[in-house]
């Protein structure tokens, strides 16, 4: 068995584990892989196991990973903050887009998805601990931008997106618990909000907990990155 694949299924354990401690559906929880800055091999082998969403954080490196993997059936989710130079291309090759924080950003990845895709699935990323150093709109004005971003033709606002600061104890389910209060305010106001991405190697336990359905993990599955140039 490989390193990659006995921390894939340890990762899942961990995931059920964690889910049936909150009371939920182990099911209800979805693994998104971060394979950023790791080689299409490793995301090849991870596929072979049964992972089938992946999370890129870099356009170029990302597109040049699809075209070595494009006999797979990957679900692509890009991650990372969105720079306006690079919308089209996040537009025409990935499923979902987890960083939205800005209505610019959004209508450019509205106008620039290619006739014949699906929509193109948005997450709003909210700075839920209000760290200078980390994007996101505040929580004040998530509203705001969801409304802003609803009737935009080419794509389908499913959720919020959030990377908390580092924190442990009772303090580390905080921010997890504001994001599920936040997306049960947007839902009660007319949205249909079915994703909470929040929870990383270190902390899905604490999100799951708190309600999160999709978790981002990629050193507890790939191992150390190794950050190189990229872009």
């Amino acid at each position: 068995m490989t390193t990659i694949t006995s921390n894939w299924q340890a990762v899942h354990a961990a995931i059920a584990a964690a889910a049936r401690a909150a009371g939920r559906d182990p099911a209800t929880v979805d693994l998104l892989a971060v394979s950023k800055t790791f080689p299409a091999s490793a995301v090849r082998e991870a596929y072979a196991v049964g992972q089938r969403a992946f999370g890129e954080n870099y356009v170029q490196e990302a597109v040049e990973k699809m075209a070595e993997l494009a006999d797979l059936p990957i679900e692509w989710h890009f991650i990372g903050p969105i720079q306006s130079n690079k919308t089209r291309s996040i537009a025409e090759h990935f499923a979902w887009v987890h960083g939205v924080d800005r209505p610019k950003i959004a209508a450019r990845l509205s106008e620039q998805r290619p006739a014949g895709l699906p929509p193109l699935n948005i997450c709003l990323q909210v700075n839920i601990s209000g760290e200078d150093s980390k994007s996101g709109v505040r929580p004040g004005e998530v509203e705001a931008l969801a409304q802003a971003i609803a009737g935009l033709p080419n794509l389908r606002l499913r959720g919020l997106m959030a990377i908390p600061a580092p924190a442990s104890g009772e303090t580390e389910r905080a921010p997890f618990a504001r994001m599920r209060e936040l997306q049960q305010q947007l839902n009660a106001h007319g949205f249909r909000l079915d994703t909470l991405s929040m929870g990383m190697s270190h902390d899905f336990a604490a999100a799951i907990h708190e309600g999160a359905t999709l978790v981002r993990v990629g050193t507890a599955i790939f191992g150390p990155r190794n950050y190189g140039e990229t872009t």
